[in-house]
């Protein structure tokens, strides 16, 4: 019982930090557009007629959320994505989601494994939290191994440090 009290301050905390986070940039437009579309049957697909109209099915088109650099806070527009796709899979029971974790090109191998692992975690604790079951949500990191541009500047790391929805 204590260890799930701990567990629920802990996730209540991790909300409070997560809902505090800012960012100076928007680095959810036009990066990664490719990543971002959905296939038929996940959300903004033929499946997702049901999931209603306005904001909400925008959010859900996006499949990307992105993280400042060394970091794994998710910022307010990422939140938002990120509780339209839980509010969608907690209508939708089949459905199952993966959550790839990425990293820019600095930092070792090891230790961009290690960071998108942890991103990807972030965004499951969140989507947790919302009420999807863990036996629906799996993770996967790819570290610095599968960027979306290959350039060695800031605009496009930008777009590399990501965790990536998939149904």
């Amino acid at each position: 019982m204590k260890f799930r009290m701990l567990w629920i301050g802990l996730a209540v905390a991790g909300l409070g930090l997560a809902g505090c986070a800012t960012t100076d940039k928007k680095e959810g437009e036009g990066a990664g557009a490719g990543a971002e579309t959905s296939g038929a049957g996940g959300p903004g697909g033929a499946g997702g007629a049901a999931v209603g109209a306005g904001a909400r099915a925008d959010l859900l088109a996006k499949r990307v959320v992105y993280f400042d650099f060394d970091s794994t806070t998710i910022d307010d527009e990422s939140r938002s994505i990120i509780e339209a796709h839980a509010a969608y899979l907690a209508a939708n029971p089949a459905l199952k989601v993966r959550l790839s974790g990425h990293c820019d090109e600095r930092g070792t191998r090891e230790y961009n494994l290690a960071l998108g692992e942890r991103r990807a975690q972030s965004v499951e604790k969140l989507v947790r939290v919302l009420g999807v079951a863990a036996s629906r949500v799996s993770n996967v990191s790819y570290g610095e191994e599968k960027p979306v541009c290959a350039e060695h500047n800031e605009s496009c790391w930008r777009q590399n440090r990501r965790v990536e929805i998939s149904y």
